[in-house]
């Protein structure tokens, strides 16, 4: 098994969780021999997302996906997530007789009802149908897992997730404009689902940083710009530069499956406050390396009394040489029928 056909919505230059996975990931499968190709929106005609322009839905791309999966052979095909890309591979896979694993990466009914109110249900049942035919389908947590068997979803297995603790790790000399201390960072997208404003709207010491885009970054930044920084995307080194400066990581989302910023976050010694829901549930531990509380207020100042050695050594219990060893298990025993 060393032909693995990914087929996913989320790509460069788009910044979210599934596509910091894959980059993480893709490097490490590849040094271990296994030949990877990707189906991704940039090799189709797409559209922006409405709402959500920085995402690009692939328009009409089964026959394209069709005329790769039968010149290709793959050894295994994985449909990383449930948009145009994804539901297009679905179909030709079913056409073909191809077996697939699917992921889960995203609450997405959440995303969704966050925005249009009501349709919470029908879209849970329309990803649901998604993830019905796959052969498995992989989750971060045993929380996520027990969550989405009580939804009815089936045949689930476990694939834990990372941090690159090379790249996140505290840079005290970095060199950057002051600001009043203490530091409180929120790092993530700007986007409704992740309640962004709810950090701004707290009532704390010092400095809230603003890291991240989005469909509200010009809103929250007209509307809050004069008393918080608001320094827009960053990554690599640079990312971590910022991170350095921080005292807390403040994490509103509510909606999150894992939360791979909050582990990004205690790489680099920052204790996390964040809502007591699933993700940050299954990473924190209260008192040691952050607080989980509907006060995020409370969470926030308390978590100035912890130390960042803590912190850092919680990160350093996840590797993503050890989610690749996962990935890799739970793909062996689906194979290419070919005839």
């Amino acid at each position: 098994m060393k032909k693995i056909l990914l087929v996913t919505d989320a790509w460069a230059p788009q910044v979210n969780g599934v596509v910091r996975v894959l980059n993480a990931l893709l490097p490490i499968l590849k040094a271990r021999g296994y030949e990877i190709t990707v189906i991704e929106p940039g090799q189709f005609k797409t559209m922006p997302l409405p709402l959500y322009p920085e995402i690009r839905l692939a328009l009409f791309p089964r026959r394209r996906i069709r005329e790769i999966l039968y010149n290709l052979h793959p050894d295994v095909v994985c449909l990383v997530t449930e948009g145009p890309l994804g539901w297009a591979a679905r179909s030709v896979c079913r056409e073909r007789g191809v077996p697939f694993v699917t992921w889960y990466h995203s609450h997405f009914q959440l995303y969704v009802d966050v925005r249009w109110r009501g349709l919470l249900r029908p879209v849970y049942r329309f990803i649901r149908r998604f993830h019905a035919a796959a052969s498995c389908t992989m989750v971060s947590t045993e929380s996520l897992k027990k969550e989405l068997e009580l939804a009815g979803f089936k045949n689930l297995v476990i694939m834990p997730l990372g941090v690159d603790t090379k790249l996140f790790t505290r840079n005290t000399a970095a060199s950057l404009p002051f600001l009043p201390k203490p530091i409180f960072v929120y790092f993530s997208r700007l986007a409704p689902e992740k309640s962004p404003e709810e950090f701004l709207n707290l009532d704390l010491p010092g400095t809230k940083l603003v890291i991240g885009d989005g469909p509200l970054r010009k809103k929250l930044e007209k509307k809050y710009g004069k008393k918080n920084k608001f320094v827009g995307y960053k990554h690599g080194q640079e990312l971590v530069d910022w991170l350095s400066f921080a005292d807390v990581f403040v994490f509103p989302s509510r909606t999150e499956t894992f939360g791979l910023v909050v582990l990004e976050a205690l790489a680099c010694g920052i204790p996390v406050a964040a809502h007591d829901v699933m993700g940050p549930r299954d990473i924190i531990t209260p008192g040691e390396d952050g607080y989980v509380s509907n006060d995020l207020r409370d969470a926030a100042l308390k978590c100035l009394a912890l130390t960042h050695d803590v912190c850092r050594a919680k990160a350093l219990r996840y590797s993503w040489e050890h989610s690749a060893d996962a990935f890799i298990e739970n793909l062996m025993f689906i194979t290419y029928p070919y005839k």
